[in-house]
């Protein structure tokens, strides 16, 4: 490729009038002489070196992603669609904001750490980590985060969070569930912390203002994790039996119960109503299609990078805490039944 001063050579300028017009300083040159230049520039499809800019610029361009995932939950998270299309969501704004996107998965927040660090990033969007880790984030990354998905105790001032009415998602879809008659509701996760504990805990508000009882058996663990997804699918068939519907704290898990269930000889809704969580492709490809709550991912993505560039730029944030809506989409998953 053509170098800068050869450029300069060929134009019969200095490097650094070359340089002002490679970096758009064109105020500092003459049209004519920038004409020239720029004419050069295009014949030889010059492409400026950006590790030499940014170094100048003391700065990398680059925006980090770190997802902390438990061994036991995903060979390859990105395969998920919540967590594909919000990471699609957060590369498409730092692209357009300049600048490029590195990722890291690991479930060690100590290699997380480590590898953000090494990265050099400008800031990081970290996705839902579990309660004991973000603290130690927070106290151990001296660069601009924002943590999307993240709940615990106490929020560290400073600390700048995206969030989704969970509990209140987890209290509407339970209510709503109350209010076509089913008093034997099961509740189906991987965990009960961060995102799902909020879910969990506004799924037990609904059923205490309707009077119904919780047991600790109404909580169904369901692990992803390939050779143990399949004896859980087992166990909840059988489970089931015990309940008419069942409450899903996504809808990648609503649906996988529902075809395995199906296979079973369960109709749904007839046998058994299912809900789920997110309003993703998984509930709208579905057959039935799947009752579940709406949440916008697409704008949480967005939203937090917006969140970081304020903080990469020093300007003001009007709230740590952004919190978005969610919305019930009523589908074919769910039965009226009359309430005992």
């Amino acid at each position: 490729m053509i170098t800068i001063k050869e450029i300069a050579d060929i134009v019969g300028v200095s490097t650094t009038t070359v340089n002002n017009v490679i970096h758009g300083r064109t105020n500092q040159v003459s049209k004519a002489t920038s004409t020239k230049i720029q004419k050069v520039l295009d014949e030889y499809n010059y492409v400026p070196n950006m590790t030499a800019r940014n170094l100048a610029q003391n700065k990398s361009k680059i925006i980090g992603i770190a997802l902390k995932v438990g061994k036991d939950k995903y060979e390859n998270p990105i395969q998920d669609a919540y967590i594909g299309e919000l990471i699609g969501s957060i590369e498409k704004s730092v692209r357009e904001k300049g600048y490029f996107l590195m990722i890291y998965i690991s479930d060690s927040i100590e290699e997380v750490l480590t590898y953000v660090a090494t990265w050099n990033v400008d800031g990081l969007v970290m996705l839902g980590p579990p309660d004991e880790s973000s603290d130690t984030i927070s106290k151990s990354i001296n660069k601009p985060v924002v943590f999307v998905d993240s709940y615990y105790g106490k929020t560290n001032k400073g600390d700048i969070h995206v969030r989704l009415e969970d509990r209140r998602g987890g209290y509407e879809m339970t209510k709503y569930l109350l209010e076509s008659g089913h008093r034997k509701i099961a509740f189906v996760a991987d965990n009960c912390v961060g995102v799902d504990k909020e879910r969990f805990l506004g799924y037990r508000k609904a059923l205490e203002e309707y009077e119904v009882n919780f047991q600790e058996e109404d909580f169904f663990r369901l692990i992803p994790a390939k050779g143990i997804l399949e004896k859980d699918l087992e166990k909840m068939y059988k489970y089931s039996k015990n309940y008419t519907a069942l409450f899903c704290a996504s809808d990648y898990y609503a649906v996988t119960i529902m075809n395995d269930l199906r296979d079973r000889g369960i109709k749904v809704p007839k046998d058994l109503s299912i809900v789920g969580f997110d309003n993703n492709i998984y509930s709208q490809l579905s057959r039935p299609a799947l009752t579940t709550v709406a949440q916008d991912i697409s704008k949480k993505g967005e939203i937090a990078v917006k969140q970081l560039f304020k903080l990469i730029e020093n300007r003001k944030i009007d709230s740590e805490v952004t919190t978005l809506p969610i919305e019930i989409i009523e589908r074919d998953t769910v039965s009226l039944l009359q309430a005992e």
